[in-house]
This record gives structure tokens, C-alpha cells and sequence, in this order.
């Protein structure tokens, strides 16, 4: 390696450090829901029926709709799950790890999509009722983020992380898995059990380490 090389390699590894510890990222968290793919949506709310929307979520194209279900398991049941548009392919289930206790299921930590393996439970809604095989995760907290941001800070999609989390709480998150695409606005995902052990909310801003 010449001095020339070297100089920027280094130069290069400032200048994402400085990015990093600029870079705060807002927390988005997310409470019980459930995404339903078309079929389910059918038997459930009735044949050709659509979600009505009630508020935008940050993620571009995502909302949150006026339409909810009951999810019951071998224990319990949880009232008034709100469902997630737009439909989806496969129907997912995301709970917290508390939920879990309620319903007596045994839910894995996963990113949304990977469900094979997963329990499924019974879903409930106002024309319907559907018993899923599987589709229930507890969603592994994840950083949704733009490519130009990624470029900037030297981080790839997939990369894991370690994320510092301020306040009274104030906490080191590891392992928190990167979604880059140009679709996503900057945001990370944390469900409800997180948010309320490290105390904090929607909007707070958290930091990625090295």
C-alpha cells in the first residue's frame, strides 16, 4: 500500500466515524399488529373487502388501517389488533414477547418474511374466521435506511449493528439488522417490549456504534 493509498483508506475511516456519531436515527415503535395477504383478508372481512386508511406510517406506502382482529391462542386471546396495509403476500403475525405469555404460543425472533418454521394461532374478524399454520413472529428489531445514508456511514444492507440508545435508561442494542433500500425512510423498529425497558418512545433518536 503507497502513503497515497493509505492516507485515504484512513481518511475514508474518519469521515464515517464522524458520519456515525452525527447520524441520529428515529425509533418507530411498533405495538402488536397483523398483515394479511388477500385470501385471509377475503374470509375475514368479507369477499372483495378493502382496508380502510387511518394513518400513514413512516415507511413510504405503509399505513395503518381502521380494520382489527382478535388473535386467539391455547391460553388467551389479544382484542383489537390493528392490521397493516397494503395486503401482503402471506399473512404475519407480529407480537412482543409479552403477548406471547398471554396467548400461550411460543413466537421466534425473526425478520418479517422468514416464517417458515413459525406457530401460527386463530385470527378472528367480523365475516370470519381463519386458523393459521404459521406466520407468527416476534419481528427482531431492524434499521430501515436509505442507500445514500448507508453509502455515507459505510454500512451494506444486512450488516448487523450496534445501535446507543441515550436517556435515564440509556442502553447498547446489539445485533439490530440493517434493511437498506430506496424504498425505506431512516427509521428503527423496536417492539413494545424494547421500547418500554430502555423508556423510550416514537421520535427518539438512537445512534449507531462501532
Amino acid at each position: 500500500m503507497t502513503n497515497e493509498e493509505f492516507v485515504r483508506m484512513i481518511t475514508k475511516l474518519v469521515m464515517e466515524e464522524l458520519s456515525l456519531r452525527s447520524l441520529s436515527i428515529p425509533i418507530g415503535v411498533s405495538n402488536r399488529h397483523i398483515h394479511l395477504d388477500r385470501a385471509d383478508m377475503d374470509i375475514l372481512f368479507g369477499k372483495g373487502s378493502e382496508l380502510t386508511r387511518i394513518k400513514d406510517l413512516k415507511q413510504p406506502g405503509q399505513y395503518a388501517s381502521k380494520e382489527v382482529v382478535t388473535l386467539k391462542g391455547p391460553k388467551g386471546q389479544q382484542e383489537n389488533v390493528r392490521v397493516l396495509g397494503p395486503l401482503r403476500a402471506q399473512t404475519q403475525i407480529e407480537i412482543s414477547t409479552n403477548d406471547t405469555y398471554v396467548l400461550g404460543v411460543k413466537a421466534p425472533i425473526r425478520e418479517s418474511g422468514k416464517l417458515e418454521g413459525t406457530p401460527g394461532l386463530e385470527i378472528i374478524g367480523p365475516m370470519g374466521t381463519v386458523k393459521k399454520e404459521q406466520g407468527l413472529i416476534v419481528a427482531a428489531r431492524h434499521i430501515h435506511m436509505p442507500p445514500d445514508i448507508a453509502k455515507k456511514i459505510g454500512a451494506k444492507n444486512r450488516d448487523l449493528v450496534n445501535v446507543e440508545v441515550g436517556g435515564e435508561r440509556g442502553a447498547i442494542l446489539k445485533n439490530v439488522l440493517l434493511r437498506v433500500s430506496e424504498k425505506d425512510a431512516l427509521e428503527i423498529h423496536l417492539d413494545m417490549d424494547e421500547a418500554n425497558a430502555i423508556g423510550v418512545k416514537n421520535g427518539d433518536g438512537v445512534r449507531i456504534i462501532k
